[in-house]
């Protein structure tokens, strides 16, 4: 069976990073630095970088923080549909001995 291909606004996206990216319209490293490290002076410009677009495009916040609450909101869906299907977690008993329980 093959996957099946997304497209977001006439672009294809291979994974849930690029359908980020396509909703955003700019690069996840950009905003959370890349996954390999980064220099001071990278990190500086990168940041730079950031400032410059939030300037000019300010509902991006707004975009970013939607999508945040989303996928916060999902994992905890998913998170609480699991917790409350499991069967409960029964932990063995030690037993005291007539010592122990006289205290």
């Amino acid at each position: 069976m093959k996957p099946v291909k997304s497209f977001t606004v006439g672009q294809e996206r291979a994974s849930d990073v690029d359908a980020l990216e396509l909703a955003l319209g700019t690069p996840l490293d950009l905003w959370l630095g890349p996954e390999d490290g980064e220099t001071a002076e990278e990190r500086s410009a990168r940041e730079h970088a950031a400032r410059d677009i939030l300037t000019e495009e300010p509902e991006l916040y707004d975009r970013v923080t939607a999508l945040a609450a989303d996928a916060v909101r999902e994992f905890v869906v998913g998170l609480l549909a699991a917790v409350l299907t499991s069967p409960p977690l029964v932990l063995p008993m030690q037993r005291m001995s007539a010592a122990e329980a006289a205290h």
